[in-house]
């Protein structure tokens, strides 16, 4: 049996996106892609923010021009985790802020991955399938 222990074994690709792409360029690549986030990286691969569907509903509810850049909606400066952290530590900060996506960084602060509570979820799903119900 297999059990996952780092977010590096359950991270999986990002959605990224340029800061200058518009509101409405990054919600179609949400969508086409099946991501419920696009996180916007500088020219070096590093987070500067990240732009998720809960970002998307206060946009539309505060009447947002969606040609406006998405650094001008984003949530700046993500909570990230390293990608070598247990899955422990990445599950801390989704409980501590609140957040469903976090950026995975290497050791020079570059996007490397995402997880996600969902991720997460189906890591417990199988942990439990496989051992069964704990007493």
């Amino acid at each position: 049996m297999y059990v996952a222990h780092k977010v590096k074994d359950i991270m999986r690709r990002p959605l990224t996106v340029r800061p200058d792409v518009s509101v409405r360029d990054t919600v179609v690549l949400m969508n086409s892609k099946g991501y419920s986030s696009a996180v916007v990286v500088d020219d070096e691969g590093r987070p500067l923010g990240i732009f998720t569907e809960r970002d998307l509903v206060r946009v539309v509810a505060e009447g947002v021009d969606l040609s406006e850049p998405i650094k001008n909606v984003m949530t700046p400066r993500p909570v990230t985790v390293g990608a070598e952290d247990s899955l422990s530590r990445a599950v801390a900060k989704m409980i501590e802020h609140k957040i469903r996506n976090l950026p995975v960084v290497d050791s020079e602060g570059r996007l490397v991955g995402l997880v996600t509570a969902r991720d997460v979820t189906n890591v417990f799903k199988k942990y439990k399938e496989e051992v069964g119900e704990l007493e």
